[in-house]
């Protein structure tokens, strides 16, 4: 192998390593939107935001498909700073995000976390309940589903003996313990 293969080969090599370690979160989502706006602000007054860039996100309520796009119901909550729905038990409001296309809704389950950035389009009013609810709607440009999060109470743990002996019980041996 002479010099100039191993400098090919070792730039080939090093461009891999580097691109793995790019985030699959698209660009949109992690920038911030200027003017922070909530999805509450829009619902009680939505007319001088029509049209504004809006970067929102929270908790999957149901899929609706229609002819030429999906509706997906949204119950916002805030971000952060990567663009990642919080967990907070406060609820900023319901919006719908107007996806083009068919999506699957197997995969958008309930609950499920998303982030989505676009232009406020409209609010339209449907029920929830008997209750008339004004729905901001986002014409999405971006949008990211966020990885399901292992509950830290069905994970596993090792309960550790303090008075282990390694030649007597081996560590691979070990079997875990939930609680």
């Amino acid at each position: 192998m002479n010099r100039q293969s191993r400098h090919i080969l070792l730039i080939v090599v090093s461009s891999l390593i580097i691109s793995s370690c790019a985030s699959k979160i698209p660009l949109a989502i992690r920038t911030p939107v200027d003017g922070d706006i909530r999805v509450d602000e829009v619902q009680q007054d939505a007319e001088p935001f029509i049209g504004s860039r809006v970067r929102w996100g929270g908790e999957i309520i149901s899929v609706e498909n229609l002819a030429d796009e999906t509706h997906i119901e949204i119950l916002s909550h805030r971000l952060s700073k990567s663009g990642k729905p919080l967990d907070s038990k406060k609820s900023r409001g319901r919006f719908i995000a107007r996806i083009e296309g068919f999506l699957e809704p197997e995969d958008f389950p309930k609950e499920r976390l998303i982030t989505v950035e676009g232009r406020l389009q409209e609010v339209v009013e449907k029920p929830v309940g008997e209750y008339p609810y004004s729905y901001p709607q986002v014409k999405v440009r971006s949008y990211h589903l966020w990885p399901k999060q292992i509950d830290p109470a069905y994970q596993h743990r090792y309960y550790y003996d303090p008075f282990y002996d390694p030649f007597y019980y081996p560590y691979w041996r070990r079997h875990p313990i939930y609680w």
